[in-house]
């Protein structure tokens, strides 16, 4: 009986190093990279994040070389989360994060691109994205989006390239438009966290941030981020932030969202980012850890991932080490 050959109409394209990264090649740059930063008011050192390898909260002096060894690997666009020491109920002082922008950006000027996120986490007692009703049984939308805007104006007048809000209510991105537009502000980009789900991957940024809900009665955020079982109204709050003015929309988290990613780009023309969040890197760290995984390649293949669905920018805590990772790719 004749022996039958099964023909290698796959395997010839993947039998040599050469002819994979033909027609494979990596296609992602570091140049499209976003490195999230922490620095925390009155901090007298850094401070280590739980399961965060390689990632810590800075001071307002060793931020600074923090952008010096980025910029050294390539990497010059950073999302600023300031976390300030005071926390109150309501009337928040933002003067921290102001002040920051500002002297980050008059010494890096355009060596830098910095954005900054909008939000009220870090600030309101309660650790929930916006002011709580009386009862604290409900997030107040219309008196946090005027907290919002007016703190995104502050980020703006400061310096900032792009402000990004991350808290989800109703109407923040044409509020944070219209009052920049009001103060010669229309250059200054906004990013809008689009599709920010209500996740388990945040457990570790929470703690850098100290923004873990803490609300006797309200004590998660689901009525107000979108739901991370269901996908209804992800696509319909991506074109009402693009309605309103955002230049940029964003996925969060990435990795379990590649659906919403592949559905943004269908119905928008915009950049789309997406945030490989402090949970999401923190898995693959611990395998890392362990022996689990080769880190740089397990990250490589999660950003590959993003980038076939359709992502444009990628924010992820190993940003830094992009570059390295990229060039040193093995075929």
């Amino acid at each position: 009986m004749e022996k039958e050959i099964f023909p290698l109409t796959h395997r010839r394209l993947r039998s040599g190093r050469l002819i994979r990264e033909l027609v494979n090649p990596l296609r992602i740059s570091h140049k499209s990279f976003i490195q999230p930063l922490f620095v925390e008011q009155g901090l007298p050192q850094p401070r280590e994040i739980t399961g965060m390898n390689g990632i810590v909260v800075e001071t307002t002096h060793t931020i600074l070389e923090n952008i010096e060894h980025n910029l050294k690997q390539g990497i010059n666009k950073f999302l600023l989360f300031p976390v300030p020491s005071k926390k109150s109920r309501h009337s928040f002082d933002f003067s921290f994060a102001a002040d920051l922008v500002f002297s980050l950006k008059q010494k890096y000027k355009n060596e830098i691109w910095l954005a900054t996120d909008v939000c009220l986490c870090s600030y309101t007692e309660s650790g929930h994205c916006g002011i709580l009703n009386l009862t604290g049984d409900a997030v107040l939308n219309q008196d946090s989006v005027e907290e919002l805007s007016r703190y995104a104006l502050q980020l703006a007048q400061a310096g900032a390239d792009c402000v990004a809000p991350s808290d989800m209510m109703d109407g923040r991105v044409r509020a944070i438009r219209n009052r920049l537009n009001q103060n010669a502000l229309e250059a200054t980009t906004i990013m809008s966290y689009s599709a920010k789900f209500s996740s388990q991957w945040y457990g570790p940024f929470r703690d850098a941030c100290h923004s873990t809900p803490n609300s006797i009665v309200l004590k998660d955020r689901k009525s107000y981020q979108l739901s991370a079982i269901g996908s209804s109204d992800a696509i319909s709050c991506a074109k009402r932030d693009e309605e309103e003015g955002a230049d940029i929309l964003m996925v969060k988290p990435a990795s379990n969202n590649t659906d919403i990613i592949q559905s943004i780009k269908q119905i928008s023309n915009k950049p789309l980012a997406v945030y490989h969040v402090s949970g999401e890197y923190a898995a693959i760290e611990l395998m890392a850890g362990q022996g689990l995984v080769d880190r740089a390649k397990a990250h490589l293949e999660l950003w590959s991932a993003l980038d076939r669905s359709g992502a444009d920018i990628i924010i992820s805590y190993a940003a830094t080490q992009s570059k390295t990772w990229i060039e040193n790719f093995e075929y």
